[in-house]
Parts: C-alpha cells; structure tokens; sequence
C-alpha cells in the first residue's frame, strides 16, 4: 500500500476538536472499557492502525492476551468480560454497523438496562468517534505500530 497524507497536518483545528472529544471520553470511562469499544469498533473497521493501538493500550493495562485476543468473538465468551463491557460491547456493534441495523429499540432498551444514562451517552461518544478515527486511518492508510518494528 502506497502512504498517503498526514490528513491532521493539514486540518489542525479539526484535529484539536477530536483530541477534545478523545480527552472527555478517556476521563469519563474506564480506560479498559474504552479500549475495549475502541478495540472492536476498529475491528468491525478494518483499521490496522487502531487494532494495533488499542490492542497494544490492553496489554498495557494488564488485561490478559487471553480476553484481548477474544475480542472479536466477545458474546461466545462472556465470562471473560462483565456485563458493562458486554452492554458496552454489544452497543458499539449495533451503533457501528448502524447502515445496517438502523440501531433497534430493543438494542437500546438492553444496553440501558446495564448503562446507567451517562455511560450510554459516553460509549455512545466514544463509538462515534473511534469510527471517525478509523475512517481517518483507513483511507490514510495510517501505519500500525507493529510495522515500524
């Protein structure tokens, strides 16, 4: 794949606009829950750049290669994760893929029924801007760390 431009090089207010929202959702949820959303709405994406990232931010905070590497398959193995980051899981796919699943009632009912209204609000953020970031990385063809190793 050829390099393409360094799109915040030349859209820096905008680029302070995300870092802002990424700086509110990081303060405003775990950082295991968010890196976890992160982590499967990239995989949804297809952003090697972000799947490395957050798979990488996992590790970091000591979440075991077992749960990480589950991720994609989280309903087939539950007992790996609570039901925050089921409810927080299960709502950054229907949010995701919302061309497709028009976001039903029934999924917002479930994810209310776990979610308190602020925490919703915030995965709610935290999706529509990891899908904003993976689209950045995806049509930039932005380098995963793994890579430049």
């Amino acid at each position: 794949m050829s390099k393409r431009l360094e799109i915040f090089k030349f859209a820096p207010a905008a680029y302070k606009g995300l870092i802002a929202a990424k700086e509110y959702v990081s303060s405003a949820l775990p950082a295991e829950l968010l890196d976890l959303v992160n982590l499967r709405v990239s995989q949804i994406n297809g952003c090697a750049f972000c799947i490395d990232m957050h798979t990488r931010d996992l590790l970091k905070h000591g979440v075991k290669i077992d749960k990480v590497a589950l991720v994609p398959v989280w309903d087939e193995a539950e007992a790996l994760f609570s039901a925050k980051e089921r409810a927080a899981l299960a709502w950054a796919e229907v949010v995701t893929r919302v061309e497709q699943t028009k976001v039903p009632d029934a999924d917002y009912q479930r994810a209310l029924s776990v979610l308190s209204e602020q925490e919703l609000a915030d995965v709610t953020i935290a999706v529509a801007l990891m899908n904003a970031f993976n689209r950045f990385g995806v049509s930039m063809r932005m380098q995963p760390a793994a890579l430049a190793l």
